[in-house]
């Protein structure tokens, strides 16, 4: 279960980068956050972002278009 959930569906890159970013500075070491993301070029944007910062991919979900990253913020 995440501590904080980010949904950026209808969203188009770089706003959901820019978004998971700014939750992230916002987050305590350790917290989890689930970002939602329906924009194909996001997933990996966002993953790319989380792991240049340091963070940890957990787990990617996929369900149709609705891809769920959940991340631990480093």
């Amino acid at each position: 279960m995440a501590d904080v959930t980010l949904d950026v569906c209808g969203e188009v890159c770089p706003l959901p980068v820019m978004k998971t970013d700014e939750a992230l500075t916002k987050m305590k070491s350790g917290e989890t956050l689930e970002v939602i993301v329906d924009y194909p070029p996001s997933k990996e944007n966002v993953r790319r972002l989380v792991t240049h910062k340091g963070h940890e991919v957990r787990d990617i979900t996929e369900d149709g278009e609705i891809v769920r990253l959940l991340v631990k913020k480093a």
